[in-house]
């Protein structure tokens, strides 16, 4: 009986040690009673190791133990087992439960109880008051004595927690802390380590309950070996010693067994001058040494075991290490378990790592946990529940049917299925009850209901069908969750939705009998361990909370609770696989070469401050009151330390450090101090780059097959560019092509080097056959015009392929352009049926007539999406506010013009009063245009007639000149050349242009320095108002326009202004009668042009650039043509600015006229 202490620094073999003095007590004494004990994570890597090493024998003679399973062989020997072990899952429901009910007495924590994470606080802080015996007593004695007040009511809270949640824990548990209390007590009735020789092993320090262990142990055992990572014993120690851990640790073992009296059987020194594990590496044995010394001593001797790499980003840091682990492998002859990848956060690099490997056809392992919460069974629960619990949302339906859960919709084709009821889903705005209702909704404008076709007909029984599959189960888990219920009768009517309604667990037992036919090991075992998870999870919810009275929100906040605790282990599926982890999870185990990536700065130390509900400041107090407890931040900054020297030195041949310049979002980062220290200590080692490498091999660019395979596509594109290539790489390009699998490849990457984005023009013959109607006629309006000239590609696409977006169930521009022109229609035609003139209308009249039509419109459209929430209900409101205030606008603009309103929605194309703009083009074929005018106004004066068209919009717009001279801004020309054309017919006789306007539909928010009269108001009103565009010159059309206009002033109504002596002053508005001639004349001309070049199968993709201002900012196709202005043959269709009298002049002289814009 008695203690020895073996120790050493890191690398000088403590482990190797032990197992091989096992293996010399097997040899001497075979039916000796040997145990090595080992932390949890570490008992596989120490079986497999202790294996290796001796042989079957040591499954006879000796044992791997953590302290858990040596719990678990005492009371299974010795009884103690009698009450179930609650999981962490049912421990962190019961403290949910346990805050929940002490909330509203709480001061403290009341408003943090409630926050996401406080659970997990909370857990970890009553599992460090079980760890270092902290019970209630300790408790009570302790807070009596605190004097700040702040810590005595945090005290008292956390005491109220902790005795709540031991009270009802142990109506039927205990939970791992209290396993090792309970082997405290079994230990001392207990032989069955009675004579046994133990060594424990990779521990830094134990909490006072594994202490307390070891110390039964001792009396018990015949000898119990312990390892430290140590320099030297019996030596003071600062605060800021590197081994300050693992000494305070040997002083509390030392002052054990004074107190118990056992005998200490003297200490193992295996510190050399080179350690151990570092036997043939000088510069790998420096660094052991001097990472932390202070002052420290330099190497100069040649390097060769380590290498510094600076990347520019994590995908560089990746490729690079991808890159020298096969160059290890190939010529080194390193096997892939020899090699370790290690970082602060294996979370963050896992993406990028899985990605990389796979494809340089690195088998490797990832030693993490899963997060259960994405498995596709947790995310359908959640989903379920928030469908029923969330109004039927699309987003919870959504991820609801995408799980592959329901067996309806497996395969492909349950995904179209999927498919087709999502779109129809999202184009109509099916939530909430409509879930429930028969949907007969089929048009294509959400504002108004529609006759539907038979195949539209058919399409919707087809999506009713799957609507009922898929609302029955759930409209019955609705039903039976409504209320208040027990804990257990929600679990039962959870676990009844998804096992006999839905067969989902049959469901997951498919998937993972798949997985494991077609090799995927990882995702059977995910499958099937979640399954286990999410029973055992519900089984112990109702045994903690079965009686619990709740409704079905606060259920799954105890289910989600109890399911985050839960995270899955991976196995690696072979044994040749380099091992990645986290620097906390991986020790040395025969590992030649180690990466330790991401050497940053704040990274690696890390730099976290996390305190938890107990700060340094309250430690302290605690402490000096006799309670001791876990580390405070200060202590486990040097813990931190120690773990990276710890990592360090794990490599036995080859270390290489890493670190990116930039993290994954871009942003810059700094190397870590260990870098510079790395530099300090090594002088002679070089930090290497993309551009600067130590290892020099010409074939460093032939690695695996795809990554080499983008480096040869690198090399035929500077070929073809006429670079010189190394030698070698026809001799790779050939081994491509006989290789069957890879010929097709390197087929495709000559022709993407050969890629080009540019259409070629399609023939006459195709663009008649795209563009043709049913009547084999070519009808478009003006705006398609205008879309051709923005850019030609993206009209072949949208009009002659007839692509369209997902149609969303939503209230576009378009849409209110719509509605407002509609009501402006009926207002219109509504005060014409009451005999009423708009110069006569009030603001009642305007409001009451606008309410009434807008109320009408809805009430009769029941579909509409004006109907569909109060939401939109509000914008109707907006709407009427809008259209009254424009309406009053236009009332105050005709009062004060002797112009009338001659018709709205005036139709050429679709009436008999107004015919199609034929145009014919030069190569025989004919184009016809159809078109509708918001408006048009007439005036009769001095026998002449005079037209003017208005143009609703619902923004901003003036007519720009050089626009129009492009093909962009056409319309309103083209309006007045069909009305000018077809006068005769409309007004009776020829008739005059006067003007071309825009109306702009708002109710503008005024900006004034002060209080504004009413009549000011309406001015104001009535100028942000003002119709744009242009008039004719002629002072009494324009007086006929604004009959207010008088000498010296500016109109409030049109673009125009009077000067004293009676003229009209100058205004880029203002054009004469030979200029509108010119502008018609000229818009035929253009409208043949673009038409010509449509039909004879023009598709460039040459989008308009005027400005900044580019056409495919608003483009829903340039995913499509892939325009880069990088790109050689990719150019934009400058608009260029120029002035107007330059564009009246080129105007001029493409119609042969002879006008000047002076």
């Amino acid at each position: 009986m008695g203690l020895k202490i073996i120790y050493g620094r890191a690398g000088t073999g403590k482990s190797t040690f032990c197992i091989n003095q096992i293996k010399k007590k097997i040899n001497n004494s075979p039916n000796n009673k040997l145990i090595l004990i080992v932390p949890e994570q570490f008992t596989f890597q120490t079986e497999n190791k202790v294996l290796s090493a001796i042989g079957e024998r040591y499954v006879l003679n000796a044992e791997v133990l953590s302290f858990k399973r040596l719990a678990h062989n005492v009371f299974n020997e010795c009884g103690g087992a009698t009450r179930t072990i609650m999981g962490d899952a049912g421990k962190s429901m019961l403290i949910f439960k346990v805050l929940e009910d002490l909330g509203d007495n709480m001061t403290v924590f009341k408003n943090a109880s409630r926050q996401k994470g406080f659970i997990d606080i909370a857990s970890k802080t009553i599992t460090e008051f079980k760890k270092y015996n902290v019970n209630n007593e300790v408790l009570d004695l302790t807070i009596n004595e605190i004097e700040d007040e702040n810590l005595k009511m945090k005290m008292e809270e956390l005491k109220d927690v902790f005795n709540e949640f031991n009270s009802r824990l142990h109506e039927g548990y205990v939970d791992e802390e209290d396993q090792l209390l309970l082997l405290n007590e079994k230990l001392d009735g207990c032989s069955l380590y009675d004579g046994a020789e133990i060594w424990i092993d990779e521990f830094s320090s134990f909490t006072p309950n594994q202490l307390s262990v070891i110390g039964k142990l001792l009396k018990r055992a015949k000898s119990v070996n312990i390892t430290l990572s140590i320099d030297e014993v019996n030596s003071p120690k600062g605060e800021s010693d590197l081994f300050v851990a693992t000494k305070n640790t040997e002083k509390r073992l030392m002052n054990l067994i004074q107190e118990e009296g056992i005998a200490f059987n003297g200490y193992i020194n295996l510190n050399e001058d080179i350690p151990y594990r570092f036997k043939e590496n000088k510069e790998l044995a420096h660094i052991e040494r001097q990472l932390y010394a202070y002052p420290f001593k330099q190497y100069r001797g040649k390097n060769n075991s380590l290498r510094l790499y600076r990347a520019n980003n994590n995908y560089d840091e990746i490729e690079f290490v991808a890159k020298d682990i096969l160059r290890l492998v190939r010529e080194k002859q390193y096997r892939f378990k020899d090699i370790s990848v290690i970082c602060r956060d294996v979370d963050n690099y896992e993406k990028v790592v899985s990605a990389i490997f796979a494809e340089y056809e690195i088998p490797y392992y990832i030693d993490k946990k899963i997060d259960i919460a994405s498995n596709p069974l947790i995310v359908f629960i959640n989903s379920a529940v928030d469908i029923i619990s969330k109004n039927w949302t699309y987003e919870s339906m959504f991820k609801y049917l995408k799980t592959g859960l329901i067996k309806e919709f497996r395969g492909i084709e349950g995904a179209e299925l999927i498919d087709e009821l999502e779109n129809y889903v999202l184009a109509y705005g099916i939530k909430g009850k409509k879930w429930m209702e028969e949907w007969v909704n089929y048009s294509s404008s959400i504002l108004k209901e529609e006759d539907i076709s038979e195949e539209n007909k058919q399409r919707l029984e087809r999506l009713n069908d799957i609507r009922e599959t898929i609302v029955t189960p759930l409209d019955d888990l609705n039903k039976q969750c409504k209320g208040k219920k027990t804990l257990k009768e929600f679990a039962t009517i959870l676990y009844e939705f998804l096992d006999s309604k839905l067969d989902i667990m049959d469901t997951l037992d498919k998937y993972v009998e798949y997985f494991k036919e077609n090799d995927m090991a990882i995702e059977a075992k995910e499958y099937s361990e979640v399954r286990d998870i999410f029973i055992d999870v519900l089984e112990q919810a109702v045994d903690v909370l079965g009686n619990e009275v709740m409704d079905l929100n606060e259920f799954m906040k105890v289910l989600n609770i109890g399911l985050s605790q839960y995270e899955m282990g991976l196995i690696p599926v072979a044994l040749d696989q380099v091992n990645i982890g986290d620097i906390t999870r991986i020790k040395s185990r025969g590992t030649k070469a180690l990466y330790i990536i991401g050497v940053n700065d704040g990274v690696l130390p890390s730099a976290s401050k996390e305190e938890g509900i107990l700060s340094d400041n309250d430690r302290e107090i605690l402490l000096e009151k006799g309670i001791s407890l876990a580390s405070d931040t200060r202590t486990k900054i040097f813990e931190e330390q120690f773990l990276v020297y710890t990592a360090f030195t794990i490599a036995e041949e080859y270390l290489v450090v890493t670190y990116p310049l930039a993290d994954f979002e871009g942003k810059s980062q700094r190397p870590s101090i260990i870098v510079h220290r790395l530099k300090k200590i090594l002088p002679n080692v070089k930090e290497e780059s993309e551009g600067f490498k130590l290892v020099n091999d010409k074939y460093d660019k032939i690695s695996a097959k795809l990554p080499t395979l983008n480096e040869l596509m690198i090399a035929i594109r500077k070929n073809y560019d006429g670079a010189e290539i190394e030698d070698y790489w026809k001799y790779v390009y050939h081994w491509y092509l006989r290789e069957p699998k890879w010929k097709e490849r390197i087929e495709y990457v000559k022709k993407g080097l050969e890629y080009t984005n540019l259409e070629n023009n399609i023939s006459k013959e195709k663009a008649k056959k795209l563009y043709e109607d049913n009547k084999n006629k070519i009808s478009l309006s003006v705006s398609r015009l205008e879309r051709y000239a923005q850019c030609p590609f993206a009209y072949y696409i949208q009009y002659g392929l007839k692509a369209k977006d997902r149609k969303i169930y939503e209230f576009t521009a378009p849409d209110l352009g719509s509605f407002m022109h509609e009501i402006l229609d009926e207002f219109t035609n509504e005060i014409k049926e009451k005999d009423l003139k708009w110069s006569d209308l009030s603001k009642e009249n305007c409001r009451n007539i606008i309410n009434a039509l807008v109320d009408n419109q809805v009430k009769n459209n029941k579909s509409s999406i004006l109907n569909s929430s109060k939401r939109y209900s509000y914008f109707t409101d907006r709407f009427k506010r809008i259209l009254t205030k424009s309406v009053m606008v236009i009332s105050e603009q005709m009062k004060r013009s002797d112009f009338e309103i001659y018709k709205n929605e005036l139709a050429f194309g679709f009436s008999k009063d107004v015919n199609s703009i034929k145009l014919d083009l030069p190569s025989g074929e004919s184009f016809y245009l159809n078109g509708r005018i918001d408006r048009v106004d007439k005036l009769n004066l001095d026998g002449e007639t005079y037209l003017r068209i208005i143009d609703y919009k619902t923004g901003s717009k003036k007519f720009d000149l050089n626009k129009f001279y492009n093909g962009l801004q056409m319309q309103l020309l083209v309006y007045l050349d069909a009305l000018i054309n077809n006068s005769e017919n409309i007004v009776e006789n020829q008739a005059m242009p006067g003007a071309i306007l825009y109306f702009r539909i708002d109710d503008p928010i005024l900006k004034s320095k002060g209080d504004l009269t009413e009549e000011e108001i309406k001015s104001e009103v009535l100028k942000e108002l003002k119709l744009e565009g242009l008039l004719l010159d002629d002072v009494k059309v324009v007086k006929a326009m604004d009959n207010t206009l008088e000498p010296g002033t500016h109109s409030l109504i049109i673009p125009a202004n009077m000067k004293k002596a009676g003229d009209l002053g100058k205004n880029k508005a203002l054009i004469t009668m030979e200029q509108f001639e010119l502008l018609r004349k000229y818009v035929n001309e253009k409208m043949v042009e673009i038409c010509q070049n449509m039909i004879e199968g023009k598709i460039d993709i040459e989008p308009c650039k005027e400005n900044k201002n580019i056409v495919c900012d608003y483009c829903n196709y340039s995913h499509i043509c892939q325009f880069d202005s990088s790109l050689e043959d990719n150019r934009y269709k400058v608009i260029p600015k120029k002035k107007e009298e330059d564009i009246w002049k080129s105007i001029n002289e493409k119609v042969g006229g002879e006008v000047n814009g002076d």
